[in-house]
């Protein structure tokens, strides 16, 4: 039986019952991400790139006050990904100045730091880090904690529901709201007409609902997703096997605007890991009922998608 969540993220299914109730970014310090470039900076070439820490900021606004701070044009910064706003966070951007270096003192401002700049030969362009580090404290949490090393053994073996969180659909779903607005109207288009964040968050939304469905399909958790992949919905024939094929198409047949709008909207058909497996992840008790937990996740994948497969988590 195919589920209608509306806009809802948190109704979405887990795989995992969770094991207690707490709390994330009481301080925006509980929330900390490191990118991970993935590759050196060349050295040479005609951008001068920036390792910003920033602090209760969102990307696309440091992007801004680099640009009037170097004195160039907004498309000449480039950078990988957005990160949470609400958050202690560094990540680079890129600035095309071929025939100059602008000094860090040039660059100083009250709402983040510069941490390093080296010079490379190519923009940054959204996806091209490798992924992200997340530290994060986790307040008010009361559970077992021999229920909790063995659930978080769980997780890196068999891995989490690689869900697009609520940060990509906006305060209560507004994101996909307006984009239901552009489809009626047929205005979806992307980042040239200035919708390419409904957009996006559209094509999540339609992957989220094919992923839920999987979920429930599997509440014991036996990894029988591991491997398997999810549509991000575009133009073309779909690659998938015909089992995920027939989910798929039961899921989105109630969803034929939507596919519409993307199809047209200039995007190919992409495949999506089902299953995220997170990294390097530890978990240190800093008091009886506060922890911090450490991982590393590829681009494009969110923390609280590793944390609401151990317990529900509270923004105060």
């Amino acid at each position: 039986m195919v589920i209608d969540y509306g806009f809802d993220f948190h109704h979405l299914p887990r795989l995992h019952e969770p094991l207690g109730r707490g709390q994330i970014r009481r301080y925006v310090e509980d929330f900390q991400v490191d990118e991970i470039l993935g590759f050196e900076p060349s050295g040479e070439g005609e951008h001068q790139l920036l390792r910003i820490r920033k602090r209760n900021q969102n990307s696309r606004w440091v992007a801004a006050q680099i640009a009037d701070l170097a004195g160039v044009q907004i498309g000449d910064v480039g950078f990988c990904g957005l990160k949470d706003r609400s958050a202690v966070s560094t990540q680079w951007f890129s600035l095309y100045v071929p025939a100059r270096e602008v000094p860090a003192s040039q660059l100083a401002h009250l709402d983040f730091d510069l941490i390093t700049t080296q010079r490379h030969h190519k923009k940054l362009r959204r996806g091209m880090h490798a992924g992200n580090y997340f530290s994060l404290v986790v307040r008010d949490f009361h559970a077992d904690h021999a229920m909790l090393d063995k659930r978080l053994k769980r997780l890196c073996e068999g891995g989490v529901p690689n869900y697009f969180a609520e940060q990509r659909f906006g305060h209560a779903g507004g994101n996909l709201v307006q984009a239901q607005r552009l489809i009626d109207a047929g205005k979806l288009r992307g980042d040239r007409h200035g919708t390419g964040m409904y957009l996006s968050a559209a094509r999540a939304w339609l992957f989220n609902l094919v992923l839920a469905q999987h979920v429930a399909n599997d509440r014991a958790g036996d990894c029988a997703l591991v491997g398997e992949t999810g549509p991000l919905w575009g133009r073309g024939r779909t690659v998938a096997l015909a089992h995920l094929v027939s989910i798929e198409a039961e899921v989105l047949a109630a969803w034929p605007q939507w596919r519409h709008a993307l199809e047209h909207a200039g995007l190919g058909q992409e495949r999506r890991e089902l299953l995220l497996r997170p990294r390097d992840l530890s978990l240190d008790w800093l008091q009886p009922a506060q922890f911090k937990i450490q991982f590393t996740l590829p681009k494009g994948c969110f923390a609280t998608a590793v944390l609401r497969e151990i317990g529900e988590f509270f923004r105060p």
